[in-house]
């Protein structure tokens, strides 16, 4: 085994579909062909939104489709002490401050903006709540200097999260934590090396890289991969209309999901035979989209550019 840990983290929400079988199996493939490991975790920290059985039939999908996991499968809603400790890290280091905005407030202050675009949150409670004001959320000091990382297929990247995004929530008004903190206390708990996700969670990144500093832990390397999108170019979601995954014909739905990559049917007969056949075809897909660094001497142990340093 290499140093390699990677991880596939579903939201139960509902049942797995193209899109999510496409970011398993481009994660299930980049661990194994590095001969790492691959974890499972349920983030199922936003438990309002769940639905009773879904972590079990994804769990269930998984198996058929012959992604197997390593180790014991990690479940956001029994961390709540985990994520209350690394809030208590935080406080302590002044780094955190109640607020007492709403989503409105903050759009009402935002103005106009960009369609589809976040508001900024423009720090009105940062020096203390307003008169009149109660705390509801907790939100994260954003420094104004820009935090750096890596992307496995465009080298180091940065952001100016202050400037970019503003202060943002960890813990929640209904008190729930937000998924930047328990997505980056789970990383660093489960020793995450690389992260391969969907590019729909590409404008996180900055987020999670300035807890991990501020956590002082080292930051894993991303790599966005392509989404499956529907007729109307929309982002495949169970919000888009997103249908199950066909479970009775495992490899069909694996070659659906392959060609979002770009890479060729497999004609198989097992999901087990698939994935073999596939490696080869990854590791060639993986050193085609693989960052190249100015010189050997700035590569790291398993062929990236080594961590940036802020």
């Amino acid at each position: 085994m290499s140093g390699y840990v990677g991880r596939f983290a579903p939201s139960p929400t509902g049942p797995l579909h193209l899109g999510s079988l496409a970011t398993a199996i481009g994660g299930w493939l980049d661990a194994k062909t590095n001969h790492g490991r691959w974890l499972l975790r349920i983030e199922d920290v936003d438990y309002p939104r769940c639905v009773a059985g879904a972590a079990q039939h994804i769990m269930h999908t998984l198996q058929r489709f012959e992604l197997h996991w390593d180790g014991e499968v990690m479940v956001q809603s029994q961390r709540n002490s985990a994520y209350k400790s690394a809030l208590t890290q935080l406080t302590q280091l002044g780094l955190t401050y109640p607020c007492g905005c709403t989503r409105k407030d903050v759009e009402d202050l935002q103005g106009q903006r960009q369609r589809n675009t976040t508001a900024i949150y423009p720090g009105t409670c940062r020096q203390g709540l307003a008169p009149g004001k109660t705390a509801r959320s907790i939100r994260f000091k954003a420094s104004e200097t820009p935090v750096k990382w890596l992307e496995f297929d465009s080298g180091e990247q940065q952001e100016n999260v202050s400037a970019q995004s503003g202060d943002f929530v960890i813990q929640r008004a209904d008190g729930l934590w937000a998924y930047q903190l328990a997505v980056v206390v789970d990383d660093i708990v489960q020793g995450i090396t690389d992260v391969v996700r969907g590019s729909d969670l590409s404008d996180s990144t900055g987020k999670q890289i300035a807890l991990f500093r501020a956590l002082q832990a080292e930051a894993p390397c991303y790599w966005h991969l392509p989404l499956v999108l529907n007729d109307a170019g929309e982002k495949l979601s169970k919000q888009s209309g997103a249908t199950a995954l066909n479970l009775a014909c495992p490899v069909a739905e694996m070659n659906r999901a392959f060609k979002v990559f770009g890479l060729p049917d497999i004609a198989v007969e097992t999901p087990g035979q698939w994935l073999a056949e596939a490696m080869p075809l990854w590791a060639n897909y993986r050193g085609e989209r693989a960052f190249k660094p100015p010189s050997k001497a700035a590569t790291g142990a398993l062929g990236r550019p080594l961590p940036p340093k802020d």
